[in-house]
């Protein structure tokens, strides 16, 4: 593959636009008849040669230097895989491909009929061939609850590279794996342990399993507004406390790492759970890329865990949507987490999904030794600067240190000491120098960077965070003004079962009258999708001033019948 060597000249300073969000690319519309193929180049806006420098806004001498001079940013090529080594693309693309390519009369869904009735209006925006590929369940093309062929292939090909022993893909996201793998674990009235900040998809897991859950509140920084992992004396503690109760728990579910990269302790505690006979399953959504690079945190799998839910399509390439179960050991039966999955997915899967799979493996398998080179480099490069920025906070190991690493591809700024809230800051960027983030906090932003980060978009980056300090310094508002107590879910008090209260019968009333009752719907922040209110727990007074200033702040609320939380729903229990 060929990469452009020059580069498109990003003047100092970057001048921001008193407008709408800066939108990254423009849409040029192509009639049916042409096909539509990619250019072999990286476009120039995004070369990655030039060294990161914040660039000038007016004399500032808060903010320093650095020598980036000895930092080398070489785009990775990716045309070498070994599957084409061995003369052939990866399975299932392979087999997709052929399958597109013959001249068949065809009689089967979809109805646009390999693109001949494809709706114009998707067609000029992204050209025909999707649709030339988006087959159905052809013998060819294997089957995904049975795979005998180039799915089995594919599958057998992921679980060697991410070391399982058996992997699954999965067209339902993330979520449906974690589903999966507490069904498949937990049965109805059994224990799960797991952390108060898991992700809704293991909410909806244990409203399908019946199971109870067991929370751990995890470690929390208030200055930062952000929940940590788990350690393993919490582990243990639960443990403990149901082993007194006469119970034991089926399973124990760990997020590693979160959203904003932190992650927990996972060999200890696997070793603790296996001691006590109990599977480990971590939702490694934001780790994919984990354990592939010597400056990355060992993945899931290499600390012992049973059971793994990656979202490829998060830091790695694959297509939105599209994610992998990887499970290890045989203390968990895969009969059983296959049964689980063939209630959870799709019987008309999409291919271009599963082949995206395939082909993000394979992208992986060409050097996965450097492969993250670059990315890696580009943060280390953008957190030194970073620093040096005043009234800028930047999360680091040390503000976890119970916790042994966070993710180098995570940058998480903190704005608070300026005055403004995640949010705010957020808006900013946004409209002012086309930044879009990851995720927007009540104080702080986290930038996702990956395989696709060029260094352009980074050195925009650091001149808008820039631009903030400079213009916000001035107004710099007490930090104990900004200061959270405590996290908002750590007082739980649960009167029901997720499942039993999601079947309840349920009443509205006004969020002063909801006070003391019993939540009957799903409430939380989104992103990142962690609940503050989970059905079956008691409403506290503090749950709802946390969402009510979080309102007030810009973010969004999900799962509430009311996102603006003038009413909430209750479950009309006695």
């Amino acid at each position: 593959m060929v990469y452009a060597a020059a580069s498109l000249s990003l003047s100092p300073p970057f001048t921001p636009k008193n407008s709408k969000c800066i939108l990254p690319f423009h849409f040029l519309k192509f009639s049916n008849k042409f096909n539509f193929r990619p250019s072999p180049t990286i476009p120039s806006c995004c070369s990655q040669k030039r060294s990161i420098a914040l660039p000038e806004h007016g004399q500032d001498e808060r903010i320093g230097t650095v020598n980036t001079a000895s930092i080398t940013n070489k785009p990775v090529s990716f045309s070498n895989s070994l599957d084409i080594q061995q003369g052939g693309l990866p399975p299932l693309v392979s087999a997709l491909k052929a399958s597109a390519e013959e001249n068949a009369a065809t009689f089967h869904f979809p109805g646009h009929n390999r693109g001949h009735a494809a709706p114009a209006s998707m067609t000029q925006l992204i050209g025909i061939r999707p649709y030339v590929h988006d087959l159905p369940e052809l013998p060819e093309l294997d089957n995904l609850f049975c795979p005998q062929g180039p799915i089995l292939e594919a599958q057998t090909k992921a679980a060697k590279l991410f070391g399982s022993s058996e992997t699954w893909f999965l067209v339902g996201g993330t979520t449906c794996g974690i589903q999966a793998a507490i069904m498949s674990t937990c049965s109805p009235g059994e224990f799960l342990i797991l952390p108060r900040n898991c992700h809704l998809s293991a909410i909806s897991a244990m409203v399908l399993s019946g199971v109870v859950p067991k929370y751990i509140v995890p470690n929390y920084k208030n200055d930062w507004d952000i929940a940590g992992g788990v350690t393993p004396l919490q582990v243990l503690n639960a443990i403990q406390e149901l082993e007194l109760e006469g119970k034991k728990a089926a399973a124990v579910f760990i997020t590693s790492p979160t959203y904003h990269g932190i992650c927990s302790n996972l060999n200890d505690i696997s070793e603790l759970c296996h001691s006590h006979k109990i599977p480990l399953i971590v939702d490694e959504a934001h780790g994919a890329h984990l354990g592939f690079h010597s400056e990355l945190p060992s993945s899931a799998l290499q600390q012992g865990a049973d059971l793994t839910v990656q979202s490829t399509h998060k830091v790695l390439c694959s297509l939105t949507q599209s994610s992998m179960l990887h499970m290890s050991g045989n203390i968990v039966d895969k009969e059983k987490i296959s049964r689980c999955l063939q209630t959870l997915q799709t019987t008309s899967p999409s291919y271009l999904l599963l082949a995206s799979l395939d082909a993000a493996r394979a992208q992986l398998g060409e050097s996965p030794e450097i492969v993250f080179n670059p990315a890696i480099a580009l943060a280390n490069e953008a957190k030194c600067l970073l620093k040096r920025i005043s009234g800028i906070s930047l999360l680091e190991n040390s503000s976890f240190s119970n916790f042994p690493a966070i993710d180098p591809l995570r940058l998480t700024v903190g704005f608070w000491e300026l005055g403004l809230s995640g949010y705010e800051a957020d808006e900013i960027l946004c409209r002012d120098f086309g930044i879009i983030c990851e995720l927007v906090g009540n104080k702080s932003i986290t930038f996702a960077l990956n395989l696709g980060t060029c260094r352009d978009h980074v050195q925009r980056l650091l001149s808008g965070i820039k631009h903030l300090a400079a213009t916000c310094f001035s107004i710099k508002q007490p930090k104990d003004r900004l200061v959270t107590d405590h996290a908002p879910f750590d007082d739980i008090i649960m009167s029901l079962i997720p499942r039993d209260a999601f079947f309840a019968n349920k009443r509205k009333v006004t969020v002063k009258e909801s006070i003391g009752k019993v939540s009957g719907e799903l409430i939380c922040p989104y992103p990142p999708g962690i609940p503050v209110l989970i059905p079956g727990e008691v409403i506290t007074e503090r749950a709802v001033d946390y969402l009510l200033h979080l309102i007030s702040k810009g973010a969004d609320i999900i799962g509430a019948s009311d996102p603006l939380l003038s009413s909430i729903v209750i479950c009309d229990v006695q």
